[in-house]
């Protein structure tokens, strides 16, 4: 036979030798296994379509088991856990105006900064009797000072929300009193990575809406106990005298770091907050 008709026939015995191995290959996967008594599928197995009856026997078992599970065609987020949401506090109908449950303990609070001529003045006091306040900013302050922000928060202070250009709430419809408090809540997540849990109004004038929307926001609303009247510039003399007659368990003393010049408000803290710690009273932030 001639050397290329013998090529030929080889060509086509290896296909077909092939050929077979595959479809034996395949009848075997397919094939049912020796049964040795009624199998029932398990429920569910063998439908293929809303109409179609449950598949009876082995076979149908082995189908099943040859399908992809069903988990596998899920995406895997519909077994994450719902995402953390914050606990809306309660609707207030009025402020808190000290702290309960606190022993000897008062809470020192600065509000309308960070201005960079007295606030670091005010943090550095703080920072050398190792004591902690909370700052009250506003958000046209807080976006010009980011660095002031940061440093407030790595001394551990807290930082609050006195909305954003210190406005009289009550004469504001709800839409602005939203933006003015949710604008400040944005740039100091933005900056510090958390948005604040406590507010002010400002003047201290509050009304139902500025309650409602602070709520929706996740703070809660702090007045104060002592009001050192330091924006009147009445004299560092005067601002001692103040926080030292008004010091008391829970109380929440009021200063200001910014909104015009504050000199005698930190001169008065660098001496009233050595005798607030000598008379046994311990500067906290509350809880929440």
């Amino acid at each position: 036979m001639p050397s290329g008709r013998r090529a030929v026939l080889r060509l086509a015995a290896a296909l077909g030798a092939t050929a077979t191995v595959g479809y034996l290959a395949a009848d075997r996967l397919a094939a049912p296994e020796p049964s040795t008594g009624a199998a029932s599928a398990p429920p569910g197995a063998g439908r293929t379509g809303s109409g179609a009856g449950p598949a009876a026997g082995p076979q149908a078992a082995r189908a099943a088991r040859l399908r992809p599970s069903s988990y596998r065609l899920q995406p895997m987020t519909a077994y994450a856990p719902a995402s953390f949401r914050r606990a809306v506090p309660p609707v207030r109908q009025r402020p808190f105006l000290s702290m309960s449950g606190v022993g000897r303990s008062m809470v020192l609070s600065f509000d309308d900064g960070p201005d960079p001529r007295y606030t670091p003045g005010i943090l550095e006091t703080l920072r050398r009797h190792g004591c902690r306040a909370m700052f009250f900013v506003c958000g046209e302050m807080a976006v010009e000072n980011p660095d002031l922000l940061r440093e407030m928060a790595a001394d551990g202070h807290v930082i609050g929300n006195h909305s954003w250009s210190h406005p009289l709430i009550p004469k504001l419809r709800p839409s602005r009193i939203r933006d003015e408090l949710g604008s400040t809540s944005e740039i100091v997540e933005r900056t510090l990575g958390a948005a604040p849990l406590w507010y002010r109004a400002p003047y201290g004038a509050w009304n139902r809406h500025s309650f409602e929307i602070g709520a929706e926001l996740g703070m809660e609303p702090l007045a104060w106990t002592v009001d050192t009247l330091d924006w009147k510039e009445p004299g560092t003399g005067a601002i001692v005298r103040r926080v030292l007659d008004g010091a008391a368990p829970g109380a929440v003393v009021l200063s200001h770091d910014a909104g015009g010049d504050r000199t005698q408000s930190v001169a008065a803290l660098r001496r009233y907050l050595p005798e607030l710690l000598d008379a046994g009273y311990h500067i906290t932030v509350p809880r929440r």
